[in-house]
């Protein structure tokens, strides 16, 4: 992975981190408004795929809101989410309540620095790499760090999630 050496403007997730001590590295690529996947960024910045996370949220049947950051090409497993969460079962928020409930857009959605601290739950793969990309809460551009780093500072749990 190449890093950046010049960013324009910080996001809050990048001052978090560096208010936390973490270190971290950006990778920016073009926003492509057609195909805002993970998927597409990962290969756009030449990462493997299985090594940008990409962030999903869910609500609960409960009503609570939850994260989940798994590997870019795979699918939740809905029963794992559900055994792992403790709720009967959970769904993605439709799209259109995205930015309401995170305050990010969709293909600029971060783990960090969401609106309210939602629990967060990240893909147990994550520990396989040295380090993973996660958004750093704006289109085209990713944050990399060490999965560790990003699971303490979120306080979330590693976990099985996919399919």
């Amino acid at each position: 992975m190449k890093e950046k050496k010049e960013q324009t403007k910080k996001t809050l997730a990048m001052r978090a981190l560096e208010t936390a001590g973490i270190s971290y590295s950006v990778q920016e690529y073009p926003v492509d408004t057609e195909d805002l996947s993970a998927v597409h960024a990962a290969e756009l910045l030449n990462i493997p795929v299985e090594q940008v996370f990409k962030t999903l949220v869910l609500q609960g049947a409960s009503g609570a809101y939850l994260v989940c950051c798994i590997p870019a090409a795979a699918e939740l497993d809905m029963k794992k989410v559900a055994r792992t969460t403790g709720e009967k079962n959970a769904a993605l928020i439709p799209q259109k309540d995205l930015r309401e409930v995170t305050g990010y857009v969709r293909g600029g959605c971060s783990p960090l620095c969401l609106k309210k601290p939602y629990p967060v739950f990240i893909d147990e793969t994550a520990v396989l790499f040295d380090k993973i990309a996660v958004s750093a809460g704006q289109r085209g551009i990713q944050l990399v760090l060490k999965a560790e780093d990003l699971r303490a500072f979120l306080s979330a749990r590693f976990t099985d999630l996919t399919m």
